[in-house]
């Protein structure tokens, strides 16, 4: 049994990966402020703790017995890094930073890391591959980054073994439809329920690579477990299949209406071949079917 920190881990990839560690049999202590997240989902077998990541004093107390920490907490929304950039800045950056030094203090061995696809920004190539530079157009893209930067000085400076996975677009159970992880599906699936029409920005045509949770949560526990990794390495985590938004909008459903464009990337796609090679992971659900386990827990026919 390893005893894993799960900072953010009321939220939705969080009550995710909780509910599988808990079936592993692992310990688990999630660390949350509960501003996104709720802690009504989270396994009984889950010990909470209503703390702020900046609180750096509590985390070393906290990190006391930890095995892990997986750090996923942030404030994730793209435009609200733009209208709010020190609000996230503090969280982003700080509450990264903060993570990292009660480690070193509590001597944690080990961090898997919440990186993010939006670094890469707009590239001239696709599928993005971990070698791109940072483009990022958002405080947020600009923050992830930073954030596998500070995991990677940690550790050659203080040996904390480090993985940093970035995350394209997750999507599954538990996603709040009013929050920032696959904020798209999330939003289209509540106007659908409630006989609205589907709101798209631009043309429709800008693409992403959707990738289910439980996919995302497997390669957590990989990058958590393997003996083979910890040096600062990034991973993309994607199915490597781009859709566009107005295919998104098909699959689920219902009328759609067109609304002015905003700043975001015009195309992602994953390149997942390191991950593959490296930590032995691959995507088992399709966007299809995980549109489909989606419509039945709204319950739209």
């Amino acid at each position: 049994m390893k005893t894993y920190v799960v900072t953010g881990g009321a939220g939705f990839i969080g009550t995710n990966l909780c509910e599988r560690l808990v079936a592993d049999g692992e310990k688990v202590i999630v660390v949350d402020n509960l501003v996104a997240g709720n802690a009504e989902r989270l396994p009984r077998a889950v010990d909470f703790r209503l703390l702020d990541v900046c609180d750096t004093e509590a985390l070393v107390r906290t990190f006391s017995q930890a095995d892990v920490v997986v750090h996923l907490a942030a404030l994730p929304r793209v435009q609200f890094s733009i209208e709010h950039p020190f609000e996230a800045q503090h969280v982003n950056i700080d509450g990264t930073l903060s993570v990292l030094e009660a480690m070193r203090r509590a001597k944690v061995p080990r961090i898997v890391y919440a990186a993010s696809s939006a670094m890469y920004g707009d590239q001239e190539m696709l599928p993005l591959n971990e070698s791109l530079p940072a483009q990022p157009k958002s405080p947020y893209g600009l923050h992830k980054y930073v954030g596998e930067l500070m995991l990677s000085l940690w550790h050659e400076l203080h040996g904390i073994e480090s993985v940093s996975l970035r995350f394209f677009n997750v999507y599954g159970p538990h996603l709040d439809p009013e929050g920032a992880y696959a904020l798209v599906i999330g939003r289209f699936l509540k106007l659908r329920k409630e006989g609205k029409p589907l709101t798209i920005t631009g043309d429709g045509e800008q693409t992403r690579d959707f990738v289910h949770v439980r996919d995302v949560v497997d390669a957590i526990i990989r990058a958590g477990n393997a003996e083979h990794v910890g040096k600062g390495e990034v991973f993309n985590v994607g199915t490597g299949q781009d859709v566009s938004i107005n295919t998104l909008a098909q699959l689920i459903g219902g009328p759609i209406e067109y609304v002015p464009a905003r700043v975001e990337p015009r195309f992602t796609r994953a390149d997942s071949t390191r991950l593959r090679e490296v930590l032995g992971w691959h995507p088992s659900v399709s966007l299809e079917e995980g549109i489909i386990e989606l419509k039945r827990i709204f319950q739209i026919t």
